[in-house]
């Protein structure tokens, strides 16, 4: 069975595409001891993927937590929303606009007077 490769190899782009649609994980651990003592212990797990990705196998395994997934709002969810916001905003505007009326205003004192 031969490898075969195909001509040109790949670019950044090419790699950079797989490890995010794949993901890739590098799981580290160093110990430098002297004469029997442990000086520095360091344990490091890097993933580099996608968020697609990570959630997808994250919440596989159970490694999710109290992590909250996304919510895909539809269209016509977003549209009700926007609706809902802008009269929110209008009634905000007229309460300002009632508060301002309502104001008692400071009475002017004819000149001379203290």
């Amino acid at each position: 069975m031969n490898v075969e490769r195909t001509p040109g190899g790949y670019s950044l782009v090419d790699v950079l595409d797989r490890v995010l649609d794949k993901g890739i994980v590098i799981d580290a651990w160093v110990r430098v001891a002297l004469v029997g003592i442990d000086l520095i212990t360091i344990e490091a797990r890097v993933v580099v993927s996608s968020i697609d990705t990570y959630l997808r196998y994250a919440q596989a395994i159970g490694a999710l937590g109290n992590v909250a997934t996304p919510r895909v709002v539809s269209p016509q969810a977003h549209e009700a929303l926007a609706a809902e916001n802008a009269a929110l905003r209008s009634l905000l505007a007229q309460g300002a606009a009632t508060r301002a009326a309502r104001a008692p205003r400071p009475r002017r004192r004819p000149p001379g007077t203290p």
